[in-house]
């Protein structure tokens, strides 16, 4: 049985795999492009409203590249942003009302909570902690933008 040409659902995801794979690399090479850790928060958090489990898992696949690109602990990302999705977002949800100051603390939670959060795991087993530069307060600023736009 053939697929009809216009029914190009399932093949979309998988396009944007390979277009965020090309952009990592491209990312960890030129350190102007911004990795999009708050762009694939604001979408793993989409998922989960829609209760998508073929978009969690592409974008659990996507964070685990951002991962071995920038030598972070296996798994870490997605158990963060799970934790931030499930226990955080709803209080901060509950109690503000402002959309832009929504999507600010999306990025703010998305970059310092996470690496918070990388400084507590190595803590805890004794890693070497990771070091916080001055680009993560560009990606900040740009990625607002993006997910102002989301």
């Amino acid at each position: 049985m053939q697929r009809s040409l216009s029914n190009q659902k399932p093949i979309v995801p998988f396009i944007y795999i390979v277009l965020y794979i090309i952009y990592s690399s491209l990312a960890s090479i030129y350190l102007i492009l911004p990795p999009l850790l708050a762009v694939l928060f604001v979408l793993f958090s989409k998922a989960f409203d829609r209760k998508d489990f073929l978009a969690v898992v592409l974008i659990s696949f996507c964070l685990l590249i951002f991962e071995a690109n920038y030598g972070y602990m296996l798994f870490s990302s997605v158990i963060y942003f799970y934790i931030q999705y499930k226990f955080i977002m709803p209080k901060i949800r509950q109690n503000i009302s402002c959309n832009v100051c929504i999507k600010i603390l999306y990025v703010l939670l998305s970059y310092l909570g996470y690496f918070l959060f990388l400084t507590l795991i190595s803590n805890i087993f004794l890693f070497e902690s990771p070091e916080l530069n001055y680009y993560l307060l560009y990606y900040m600023f740009i990625e607002f933008f993006i997910v102002s736009i989301l």
